[in-house]
């Protein structure tokens, strides 16, 4: 039957002046986007610019919230309320909804940003919070989180209250031994080369799992690959994922179509 995988980018991560990733590449090789919303990075034009590119290619769009931390780029942890958190992510992306509304494009998915995503791994009831507030204010999405085997309890779980959730994977990122990411404080954390980012990333489908940074197997069922599109070795990587996954029967599609 073959192997069926969502590829994903982080994107409209720039801010007034300054520009940030090279969207404008890897977008060619992408079926779905998260969209900075204004907290961790980005602004309203360049949202609005995010989303036109998006359907100009025909990428599925989702909303990339994060903590109210644009000088440290939303990648330190901020000590918030369960309330205040559940009414930032609605705020966010009520936002980015409403420029998809304007052009035409619907909200296929919300994935966390940086600390904001790492934590809630491993705050269930706090993550569960925020998925049924966003179900509630934008209808059926589909939900990213870390593929784990705690998160892939997790979704089970959602599923029987129709809550869709889709588990992640990195190939441009080292895990550690428990299968998180290595934090980027490490220099071996983000890979770099383009031929190891690919073969990992079919692999990860594939095998349904990875090693560890220290040869620990970590299993994971994977739905969608996130790849990190600030520097040419990611589009390139991107493209040998593309390519690779003709030969390999793996399938890359946005997850509306199977999720």
């Amino acid at each position: 039957m073959g192997y069926i995988v969502d590829l994903n980018c982080d994107m409209g991560e720039s801010f007034g002046d300054y520009t940030l990733g090279r969207d404008n590449e890897v977008i060619r090789y992408i079926t779905s986007s998260n969209i900075a919303c204004g907290f961790h990075a980005s602004d309203p034009n360049v949202m609005e610019r995010t989303v036109r590119l998006c359907r100009e290619h025909h990428v599925m769009a989702g909303a990339h919230p994060g903590y109210p931390d644009l000088m440290g780029f939303g990648r330190r942890t901020m000590d918030v309320s369960e309330g205040d958190l559940v009414n930032y992510v609605i705020y966010q992306v009520g936002a980015l909804k409403g420029l998809l509304d304007l052009h035409g494009m619907s909200l296929q998915h919300i994935k966390m940003h940086g600390a904001l995503y790492n934590n809630l791994v491993n705050d269930e009831k706090t993550y569960l919070r925020i998925v049924e507030s966003a179900v509630k204010a934008f209808g059926d999405v589909v939900f990213l989180t870390l593929g784990t085997r705690k998160t892939a309890e997790l979704k089970e779980a959602c599923r029987e209250k129709g809550i869709r959730v889709a588990l992640e994977g990195f190939p441009d990122r080292m895990y550690t031994d428990e299968g998180e990411l290595l934090s980027r404080r490490y220099k071996e954390a983000v890979l770099k080369d383009p031929e190891t980012i690919a073969k990992r990333a079919i692999r990860m489908v594939k095998e349904k799992g990875i090693e560890s940074i220290n040869g620990r197997w970590i299993t994971m069922g994977l739905d969608t690959m996130c790849i990190h599109g600030d520097n040419m070795e990611s589009i390139e990587a991107a493209r040998k994922i593309r390519e690779y996954s003709r030969n390999e029967d793996v399938t890359i599609k946005p997850l509306c179509e199977f999720v």
